[in-house]
């Protein structure tokens, strides 16, 4: 049978496949854990927070993705597929898609428009696909 992710993959589809690279994955997940725990300081501005924690989403979303043997073509794509990289529902995934929407104008129109709530969404958002990742990572080593 075939795998969500399988189906997603070939030419001018959204995934490659790609053997997954240990070094690659360890440092996806280095950085992504170091992002995220800046991104809870909550002495810096919102705006760092935000960048810090989309960019520790990413990491993880990606280092996710990744151990499953699957490059994606768009940035976006590492957020849609949690369902199949890490079992998350909607509720995550949506939270780092509307993030990535935000990180594009900021990044394309330079117009940053963050607020507490959000920045408190996504780290939130994170934090369980940081717990989801860990917790297979453990598993992979008992």
């Amino acid at each position: 049978m075939t795998s969500p992710l399988e189906n997603l993959a070939g030419t001018g589809k959204s995934l490659a496949a790609e053997p997954t690279d240990a070094a690659e994955f360890e440092g996806l997940l280095r950085s992504g854990r170091t992002r995220l725990a800046d991104a809870r300081n909550a002495s810096l501005a919102l705006e760092s927070r935000f960048d810090l924690a989309y960019n520790a989403a990413h990491a993880l979303c990606l280092a996710a993705l990744r151990r499953h043997g699957y490059r994606a073509r768009h940035r976006y794509i590492v957020f849609q597929v949690l369902p199949h990289t890490l079992g998350l529902g909607p509720e995550v995934w949506r939270v780092l898609d509307k993030c990535h929407h935000m990180r594009n104008v900021a990044e394309y129109e330079g117009a940053l428009d963050v607020d507490p709530r959000i920045v408190t969404d996504l780290v939130a958002a994170c934090e369980r696909v940081a717990d989801k990742l860990a917790g297979l990572v453990r598993q992979d080593h008992s």
